[in-house]
């Protein structure tokens, strides 16, 4: 199989579109035997039939049907990084882009991110969803400013700031027996019940952290089923599949079906800041000293290294900080 271009695309949908060669010919200013030959190659390339010929207007087969879904997504796509990359040739004010987990959605970054915005009005902000690898690679590329995880690579070249350990909770159904308990439950009772692990890929991730917590306590869950997003995991505990292990800030998530309980151990996940060692950049410690304002506005300790960057742009708490 050959690859497919754009053009190609392009000419299927057309005719797709208007439903005849005819028609598809006028509109892409061409005439019609050229672009009949180019669909046929699109055909013998994919070893498929893409149309039903013998009807009027042309049908779809159930390939032609498959290939104009996936075709129409790819070329909305190109139209989209047009426009993005048409806007970034005309900006003139400077982006910031945070990287995020999909675990540490919930950690208040939210409000985090609406102040930073209130703060540097000129600054496009922008939020990409990433796992680990990929924000390190989007990190020394540039293509994030600051990333927050919960796994820690080492790289001699991005600076890692632990920003606080999170609790973890376990998300069961809201008639689950644990919660009409109404009691922490203990990691080895939670063995014994069927539980859904998130992200399932890309690893390392958050299951992974919350595998060895229960390796770390001489344990092993007897079922496991991985997902590949919180919210995924959620619909599925509120259905009675299994129960969940959720960073404790998943208690705003506002779902009515789902009941979140406390753990016996004392077991929490890092919520990390990663950012390059040689950003200099005003507009990342601005982040930083908003976030040490913030931790102390919600009675979190605030980080040693968030502490010296407040101080250092606010010289008013510079003698309180070691």
């Amino acid at each position: 199989m050959q690859n497919i271009d754009i053009r190609q695309l392009r000419y299927f949908l057309a005719v797709a579109n208007e439903r005849s060669f005819t028609r598809a010919a006028e509109q892409l200013h061409m005439t019609q035997p050229p672009l009949s030959q180019r669909i046929q190659e699109l055909e013998v390339s994919l070893g498929l039939t893409l149309f039903e010929r013998g009807t009027r207007p042309l049908k779809l087969t159930e390939a032609g049907k498959l290939l104009y879904e996936r075709a129409s997504m790819v070329m909305r796509g190109m139209q989209q990084l047009q426009v993005s990359m048409q806007n970034l040739a005309a900006r003139k004010s400077p982006r910031f882009v945070f990287g995020l987990v999909p675990s540490t959605l919930y950690a208040r970054l939210p409000e985090v991110i609406r102040q930073f915005r209130e703060i540097v009005p000129q600054v496009e902000i922008g939020v990409t969803e990433m796992g680990t690898e990929e924000q390190m690679a989007a990190l020394k590329d540039r293509r994030i400013d600051i990333g927050f995880d919960r796994i820690v690579v080492e790289d001699p070249g991005i600076r890692h700031v632990l920003a606080r350990n999170e609790p973890l909770v376990v998300a069961v159904a809201k008639d689950h027996p644990l919660a009409l308990l109404g009691e922490p439950v203990e990691l080895a009772r939670l063995c014994r019940e069927p539980l859904i692990f998130y992200p399932s890929e890309p690893r390392p991730s958050f299951a992974d952290l919350v595998l060895s917590a229960f390796v770390s306590h001489g344990l092993m869950p007897d079922q496991i089923q991985e997902v590949r997003e919180l919210q995924t995991g959620l619909v599925m505990v509120a259905a009675g599949v299994g129960a969940c292990i959720v960073p404790q800030s998943v208690r705003h998530h506002g779902r009515g079906d789902v009941a979140f309980i406390d753990i016996a151990e004392p077991i929490s996940a890092p919520l990390l800041m990663r950012f390059r060692q040689d950003d200099t950049a005003p507009e990342l410690r601005q982040l930083l000293t908003l976030l040490a304002r913030l931790y102390e506005e919600w009675g979190w300790p605030i980080p040693a290294e968030l502490a010296r960057m407040r101080a250092v742009s606010d010289p008013a708490v510079s003698r309180h900080v070691p």
